[in-house]
Order: C-alpha cells, then structure tokens, then sequence
C-alpha cells in the first residue's frame, strides 16, 4: 500500500495524502476538514503505515530522486535487458513517494554520455541512481570525491573511495555453474565472453576461474571476435565437451551452428549461460545458468540511496545478490 492507492481511493492528490500524514497544511492551501477525515478513513481501513525513511526524507529532501545511464537503457519492449531494473526503480521509488528525474541531457563524449557537463542537472536531484554496463571510473571517482549521492546498479570497483552499489553475484552463481559441469562429468571446458573490461564480465570469468581451480581442472578462454562457425571448430579440435558463455546470444548463436553440423545440444556439446539476454536472441532451447535479479537490484538501489540521503545508521552500501539457478536442458554428461 502507497501513499498513490491512498490518493487513488479518496480522489485525492499524493501531495494531500502526504499533507494528512504529516499533519499540517501546505502554506496557503488549507485541506478541508471532510476531506482529511476521508484520507484518514482510508488510511485506518487498509491499515497503511508510513515508511520511517520516507519521514525522514520528507523533513529534509525534495524527494526527488535521479536515474542517470550511460547507455539507451530504456526499453522499446517488456522483453528488453534493462526494463526489470527500471521496474524495481520505479516501484521503490512509488513505496517511498519519490519522484524519479531521468537526467537525458547528458552530452554524448567520444561515444559515451557524460555526468558531468557545463550543464550538469545533477543537483536538481536529492541522489542519483546509475544504471549501465560500464560506467565511466574517472567520473565516479568524482562522484564519491565531492560527496554527490549515489548508487550504482551493479558492482563498481572503488574508485578514489568505496562506490556504493546493489549488484549481482555473479562469481559465486559462475561458479555453482561450473560446478554443475563438472559434477556431471565434464573436464574439458572453455570460457567463451571478454572475461575482463566491464565489472559484470570480469567477476564472471573470475568464479568461472575460481571454479576450475578448485577441481585441479585447466581452463579454456575464446572471445567472440571469430565466427560462430570458427568458434565451433576451435572447440571442437580441442575436445571441448562444455561451454560457458558470458552473453546468452553467444549460446544461442553456437548452438544453432552445431545443430547445422549435425551435432546435438547438450549430448555432443553442453553449454551453459550466465545471465539473461542483453541482446536480442530466440532460441527454442532453455539454457541452463542463472538468471539475474534484476528487478530486486533496481528496488533496492533505490532503497540504498533514500537510506543514505535520509542518514539510516549502518546502511550497508555494497550489496551482493543472489543469482537464481536455472535447471535448463543444455547440460548433459559428455559423449567422449
């Protein structure tokens, strides 16, 4: 229940709800007596309680908070990478009354949009969320050097200082994968993504590393800068009987080349995908992985950033998630 189902049910603004809650008048707006009992009426029937951050917030913000993105993240469809994210954002937003401003001024730099600008809207905002693959080091460097508040959706290495953030774990749900692999039989595996540059990737190859380590096992490591078809091949002369791809695409990409060949997925090759697609890609095949918890990282960035502006004590500002596993039917003992 939100202060908006209160609005909604009395015929009221959010504003009046918010003026009822807090018992006082708005200047020279005075609430009529008949409509602050209709508010409190509803209030008492659904048994709605204010949150204790949003109080806090109320006394000393605008409550207005920031959704800034390197990248176009804002879906054309319900099937796109980032609309979950954008979903948690705005429920948490909503559960707290706050207003979301998405700052789409930002200048495009060398390819990349900038924080940062003579036109910088940043202050309009209480705090900023930041939503992106990559998110540019030297600019959150000054982001935690001048105080700005934010949080990032996603792990961010420190840069001049801890970043706060509400990201995935993605070297622990990495290496449960590979674990599953291996525990079915599989000794001879390959790593197929970058492996490094975004944190997201980097954390990936490491518990896919980690993993392989730990069961004495060598690891195997292609990009995706060759055909699906010369990748297959290069698997193949290596007697690679499972894959682990860092991008879904990329999976389904070499399935459909194996099934080309004549080769059948999983029992000739098994491959595993690390997360939900962040490009389009169809596949008739459910592939077993993970997926992540997209729609909890936006919630609770926001709820991170409402605690940090309304000063909550022991606000832990790094958070890790845990990633679902997803049973799928691409993995199988391998042939040979």
């Amino acid at each position: 229940m939100t202060q908006q189902d209160i609005a909604r049910m009395t015929g009221v603004s959010q504003a009046t709800v918010s003026l009822v809650l807090n018992g006082r008048d708005d200047g020279n707006v005075r609430i009529a007596p008949e409509t602050r009992e209709r508010v409190l009426g509803a209030i008492r029937s659904t048994g709605y309680v204010a949150d204790p951050v949003a109080r806090r917030l109320a006394d000393r913000h605008n409550r207005i908070l920031g959704v800034f993105t390197y990248e176009p993240v804002f879906p054309t469809g319900t099937g796109d990478f980032y609309h979950p994210f954008l979903v948690g954002i705005e429920e948490s937003a909503e559960r707290l009354g706050c207003d979301l401003l998405l700052l789409t001024s930002a200048p495009v730099v060398d390819g990349r949009r900038r924080i940062f600008h003579d036109d910088n809207r940043l202050r309009l905002a209480d705090g900023c969320v930041l939503l992106g693959r990559s998110l540019d080091q030297d600019e959150l460097g000054r982001l935690v050097a001048e105080g700005h508040p934010f949080v990032s959706v996603g792990r961010r290495d420190d840069a001049g200082g801890p970043v706060p953030y509400v990201g995935a774990d993605y070297p622990a749900a990495t290496a449960a994968v590979v674990r599953r692999a291996v525990d079915a039989g599989h000794t001879r595996l390959a790593y197929l993504g970058q492996g490094a540059g975004p944190e997201s990737h980097a954390d990936r190859y490491a518990g896919y590393r980690a993993a392989l380590d730990a069961a004495g096992l060598p690891s195997r490591h292609e990009t995706t800068d060759r055909a699906p078809a010369d990748l297959l091949d290069a698997l193949l002369a290596a007697e690679v009987t499972a894959v682990v791809v860092e991008e879904y695409a990329d999976g389904v990409a070499l399935a459909a080349v194996a099934r080309d060949r004549g080769l059948t997925v999983p029992a000739d090759l098994s491959i595993l995908a690390l997360g939900d697609p962040t490009r389009p890609a169809s596949s008739d095949l459910e592939f077993t992985g993970f997926r992540i918890p997209r729609r909890e990282m936006g919630w609770q960035a926001v709820e991170l950033l409402t605690g940090l502006l309304a000063g909550v004590p022991d606000t832990a500002t790094q958070r890790l998630l845990p990633c679902q596993p997803v049973d799928g039917a691409t993995l199988a003992p391998p042939r040979r």
